[in-house]
């Protein structure tokens, strides 16, 4: 005999409804549930997999686009070795390579140190009571007969010192200074404005049958006594000494020339001079 409910008893429950009451969900539904979830999985791990195989992720393209716009920002840099020579203007030259301008500089410097003993030699002649800055002694229109070869001052007080690309030879001696003729000759140039050489006389001789030319440069303004194509004699007064043009402190500029070369004027004096 089957058993029969007490009475009073609520009647059995199906298995869904117990099911239900306990909490738990049909088998077919968590299938689906597994299945969704499935889903979802595939969903992120197929990129994944893409990116592993090359596929390009959102956050590498975002720094393969900054890479970009800071290559593209970045600053040139020039490197010197890609730069053309160009001329490079240093004053009063042109230069294109550092050792040329180096050249440059150190005959500049060289120029500059002449000038400086020359104004210094200058200032010491000025303090001696025998070459004042203004000459105040008796000035000889003449000092030697006609035929003679003689210097162009009765007395100095030293020689200026030589530098590079300086030719003739100069005699430290106060302003005012008279200056004559070396030897007989005509005068082929005269000037109270010559290219550097300030109040200049230059005349042209002929001397044991060779000829001669003697420029005497920076003499005082107004103080030339001879004129282009006058003839002049031996020890003839032509000017005197001062420091006009290029010439730093009083002294007497004098150049030589030997059948047209130049040669040192204080040697050719002491060999012709007697």
């Amino acid at each position: 005999m089957s058993a029969r409910p007490a009475p009073g008893a609520a009647p059995a429950l199906s298995r869904a409804a117990a099911r239900r009451a306990a909490g738990k969900p049909h088998p077919a539904r968590s299938i689906l549930t597994l299945a969704a979830v499935a889903g979802l999985v595939a969903t992120v791990a197929v990129p994944a997999a893409l990116s592993a195989t090359g596929g390009a992720a959102p956050a590498e393209a975002a720094v393969t686009t900054l890479q970009q716009v800071a290559a593209d920002n970045a600053q040139s840099l020039v490197v010197a070795s890609e730069e053309t020579p160009a001329a490079l203007d240093r004053g009063s030259y042109s230069a294109t390579t550092p050792e040329e301008i180096q050249t440059k500089k150190d005959e500049e410097a060289a120029k500059a140190a002449a000038a400086a003993r020359i104004a210094a030699a200058s200032k010491v002649a000025s303090s001696s009571s025998s070459s004042s800055s203004s000459f105040t002694g008796a000035i000889a229109e003449s000092i030697a007969p006609a035929g003679s070869v003689v210097r162009p001052l009765v007395s100095f007080n030293n020689f200026g010192t030589p530098y590079a690309g300086h030719k003739g030879t100069d005699y430290m001696v106060g302003g005012g200074t008279p200056i004559y003729a070396i030897a007989d000759g005509v005068v082929v140039a005269s000037s109270e404005n010559g290219p550097g050489w300030g109040v200049y006389v230059k005349i042209a001789h002929n001397v044991g049958g060779q000829s001669v030319t003697s420029l005497y440069a920076h003499m005082t303004y107004g103080t030339r006594r001879v004129e282009v194509g006058q003839t002049v004699s031996a020890g003839q007064l032509i000017g005197q000494v001062g420091q006009t043009g290029r010439a730093y402190g009083t002294h007497l500029h004098l150049e030589i020339y030997v059948n047209g070369a130049w040669t040192n004027a204080e040697s050719w004096l002491q060999a012709n001079v007697h």
